[in-house]
């Protein structure tokens, strides 16, 4: 089970985020754009998803991922259920929803920095 401080720390680790509580919500973003949110509650993940991948995705696990609220579904985002994420499967939704939001050079350099490899000159 994936819990919020699992969340906090890969989503913190990730460069120009910043932790925000909005409605009693904690959302991860950057800039003004949020990537990922998790419920007051503390059982719900919300994070930036492709909408043309989202039906997809519910079909495939519909136990785990579940459609946004409704005022929501006009966005690129999807939600799934904490308790029966993983914390790889966690880390990678949330990775991939930050990844929408930077820009490719910031991409490139947290990959770099990741992968051990010299980061590219600016």
């Amino acid at each position: 089970m994936v819990t919020a401080a699992d969340v906090r720390e890969v989503a913190l680790s990730l460069p120009r985020t910043g932790e925000h509580l909005i409605r009693e919500h904690v959302k991860f973003r950057v800039g003004k754009i949020v990537y990922a949110s998790i419920s007051p509650d503390e059982t719900t993940l919300g994070f930036g998803f492709p909408k043309d991948q989202r039906d997809a995705l519910i079909a495939s696990e519909p136990g785990k991922f579940a459609m946004p609220r409704l005022s929501d579904q006009r966005f690129h985002w999807a939600h799934a259920r904490m308790a029966a994420l993983g914390t790889e499967e966690m880390r990678e939704l949330v990775i991939d929803a930050w990844r929408m939001v930077v820009p490719k050079k910031v991409i490139a350099a947290y990959l770099a920095s990741v992968d051990g490899a010299p980061k590219p000159p600016k």
